[in-house]
């Protein structure tokens, strides 16, 4: 079973819930989500930092990261992203919506 980091824009998180769902349950992948605020609060500077990390210590245990790109967008933050998983040659696949 490979295991994918979920990466993509906040601004999605529904369908980030859902596109996990899906490869977990009908493609086999172990997924690796961020972590989605309750009630829409808003993190502290701190809180995002400790986040952030925590994103990229799953891509650093991954075989790959999974990126949703919903209506052409992908934001500053997944383009870090990608660039840091080419850059430790993990497997970058693309959802295009």
């Amino acid at each position: 079973m490979k295991t994918y980091t979920l990466c993509g824009s906040m601004r999605f998180k529904k369908e980030m819930q859902e596109v996990a769902y899906y490869l977990e349950t009908r493609k086999g992948y172990n997924i690796l989500q961020c972590i989605y605020t309750v009630d829409n609060n808003k993190p502290t500077a701190k809180e995002l930092q400790a986040l952030e990390f925590a994103h990229y210590q799953k891509i650093d245990i991954s075989d790959g990261i999974y990126v949703l790109n919903i209506d052409g967008y992908i934001g500053e933050s997944v383009r870090k992203e990608i660039d840091y998983a080419q850059r430790l040659g993990k497997e970058v696949i693309y959802h295009c919506n």
